[in-house]
């Protein structure tokens, strides 16, 4: 008989149920700038409210000028 540690075996949940059920039970938001749900304002919403919080990300180019 092989012993898991509490959290270890059985299946994975997918990432989407995790970040559903941190929001709904916790109020925290997970949530890319690359999501293709959301429409361009709402991804400088989340770019400026990361920028806010935790400051500019290094080494990466404004998402803007990477998608044109």
């Amino acid at each position: 008989m092989t012993w898991l540690p509490r959290g270890y075996g059985g299946e994975r949940r997918p990432p989407e149920d995790v970040k559903r059920d941190g929001w709904r039970d916790h109020g925290l938001l997970a949530v890319s700038i690359h999501d293709h749900r959301l429409t361009w304002p709402e991804r400088e919403l989340v770019m400026q409210l990361g920028q806010k919080l935790y400051g500019r990300r290094e080494g990466h180019h404004n998402i803007r000028e990477a998608r044109r």
